[in-house]
C-alpha cells in the first residue's frame, strides 16, 4: 500500500507561482510512476504531467512551459513546480503513483492517488 499526502496548494494571482509537492511512502519510491492530475468543479480528471523513475517527463500541452515536475528520490517526493499561472488552472490538483515504470497519462493506470490540494488562481 502507498500513501500519498500533498501539500503546498494555496490561493495566488494570476501570473503568481505555486510549488506542490507530494510525499510518499514505501522503500520502492524510486521505481514508482509519479503524476499529477487535475480536476475543476464540473470537470473530469485531467492528465498534467508525469515523471517515470528514469526521469523523463511528459506535460499535457496547456502547462508545457510553465510547469515543471521533479523527483527527490532520497526524500519519497515529487513536485510540481506551477509558474505563470492563469485563472483557467484553478482546480484540485492530485498526485498519483503506479507501481509500474513508465505509465502514460490515463488516470486508470495509477494505483494509488492522494486526497488533493486546492489551487485556486485569481485573475
Amino acid at each position: 500500500q502507498v500513501q500519498l499526502v500533498e501539500s503546498g496548494g494555496g490561493l495566488v494571482q494570476a501570473g503568481g507561482s505555486l510549488r506542490l509537492s507530494c510525499l510518499a511512502s514505501g522503500r520502492a519510491f524510486s521505481t514508482y510512476t509519479m503524476a499529477w492530475f487535475r480536476q475543476a468543479p464540473g470537470k473530469e480528471r485531467e492528465f498534467v504531467a508525469t515523471i517515470w523513475s528514469g526521469g523523463r517527463t511528459y506535460y499535457t500541452a496547456s502547462v508545457k512551459g510553465r510547469f515543471t515536475i521533479s523527483r527527490d528520490n532520497a526524500k519519497n517526493t515529487v513536485y510540481l513546480q506551477m509558474n505563470s499561472l492563469k485563472p483557467e488552472d484553478t482546480a484540485a490538483y492530485y498526485c498519483a503513483a503506479s507501481i509500474f515504470s513508465n505509465r502514460g497519462s490515463t488516470a486508470g493506470e495509477y494505483d494509488y492517488w492522494g486526497q488533493g490540494t486546492q489551487v485556486t488562481v485569481s485573475s
